[in-house]
């Protein structure tokens, strides 16, 4: 067994939470590598890349020439019975990015500020030492073991949370987790070139909702998540039997597919330990409502490297100084967070009848036209507030407050 002398940084994972903390570490001086698993970053790809173009931009990754596949200023929304509500904003205010081009840009970036990447390597375990974590044990391609020790590791492996178990604390919670298809379909019909698809029920997707995202070239990223059963099978039948998807899925050919896990319950209750932090899916910072994590794991892991860098500069990496990132997740995240696990429970807590009700309710009271200058969706109870004062959205907010009272 080889052991190397060690970086100030190391992190586990090449996926955008972990490459955007390389870059911020790289970019601040801080020697740091980088261990993915797999052999090409961005593979496989695990989210359709729906993603708000301003936080994109607020963190400095927009306009992303050669990415972006789509962009959105519209979405329709439908119930288990057909009825739709259709939300026109005033521009566009999502994008569609191919995510594997994502994940590799955003590691040139790291790459190019000093970051190290080694790819085809595997974190076998933790170090630990008297409560401490002090560096990784590694597998190379070349099926040697490695052992690398580092003041600060950064635990950005994804929703698996196979390392972070092992420091003792809380990982995110079994029972928020929904399983999702993502496929590529060509021959969709009858769907407008920049509006999402959203289709809701239990029959369909329980526990979450099915989407199409179209591109310009006629094919479209489709796909559901569901917390029961095959994902697959619900598949099939949201194409084959949903009023309105079967109709525009009907012709319709997979191209390819992939699986994975999405945790809706909302942020582990500390993201950080001696020697440690985690950042993205694997500390759960994903929106309880739509499943998204990457704006909230870049986000997260620009303020891990900025906690990192402090603490290694005063040679004090005690779970007390790292706190600080976990006191800066909270102060940007915390009431979103609980707006949207709100949210989350509303809509799990509706039976179909209800939201076929609720949809028809909001065209009724021009909720479309209350939120048509909404340019912010990540921030979701903050963008709530922004529009609550407006008379349709009381009077929406006053119907929902009775749904969820009396939700069957």
């Amino acid at each position: 067994m080889n052991t190397q002398n060690a970086p100030q940084a190391v992190i586990i994972g090449a996926g955008p939470a972990g490459s955007y903390t390389a870059l911020h570490l790289a970019k601040q001086g801080i020697k740091t590598i980088v261990f993915e698993e797999h052999t090409q970053i961005g593979q496989p790809a695990h989210c359709a890349g729906h993603i708000s173009i301003r936080s994109l931009k607020t963190l400095g990754l927009y306009p992303l020439e050669g990415i972006v596949e789509n962009t959105f200023c519209a979405a329709n929304f439908y119930s288990p019975q057909g009825t739709k509500f259709a939300l026109q904003l005033n521009c566009p205010v999502t994008a569609a990015l191919n995510r594997t081009y994502l994940d590799q840009y955003i590691a040139n970036q790291a790459q190019k500020a000093g970051a190290e990447f080694r790819l085809n390597s595997r974190v076998q375990t933790l170090l630990i030492q008297k409560g401490t974590i002090t560096g990784l044990k590694i597998k190379t391609n070349n099926n040697t073991d490695t052992l690398l020790r580092a003041p600060i590791v950064v635990d950005a492996e994804g929703i698996s949370s196979r390392l972070l178990r092992q420091t003792g604390l809380t990982p995110l919670k079994a029972s928020g987790l929904v399983y999702a298809i993502e496929t590529e379909m060509d021959n969709i019909e009858g769907i407008e070139e920049h509006a999402v698809e959203v289709y809701f029920g239990k029959g369909y997707a329980p526990g979450f909702y099915g989407w199409v995202i179209p591109k310009p070239d006629g094919t479209a990223k489709v796909g559901l998540a569901t917390n029961q059963g095959d994902p697959r099978n619900y598949l099939k039948r949201l194409m084959t039997k949903h009023p309105v998807a079967s109709k525009q899925l009907s012709k319709a050919k997979i191209l390819n597919a992939t699986y994975h896990a999405i945790s809706l319950g909302g942020p582990i209750p500390q993201a950080c330990s001696n020697g440690f932090l985690a950042v993205g899916d694997c500390a759960s910072q994903i929106k309880p409502t739509t499943g998204g994590g990457v704006i909230f794991g870049l986000t997260a892991a620009k303020e891990a490297a900025t906690t990192a860098s402090q603490a290694l500069t005063i040679g004090d990496v005690s779970t007390k100084v790292l706190m600080s990132y976990q006191r800066r997740c909270s102060e940007l995240f915390s009431f979103d967070f609980k707006t949207m696990l709100q949210l989350r429970r509303f809509l799990d807590s509706l039976s179909d009848e209800k939201l076929d009700e609720m949809l028809r309710v909001c065209s009724k009271l021009g909720v479309d036209k209350a939120l048509r200058g909404v340019t912010e969706i990540d921030y979701q109870g903050k963008m709530l507030l922004n529009v609550a004062t407006k008379p349709a959205m009381i009077a929406a907010l006053a119907y929902f407050a009775l749904l969820y009272l009396n939700p069957s």
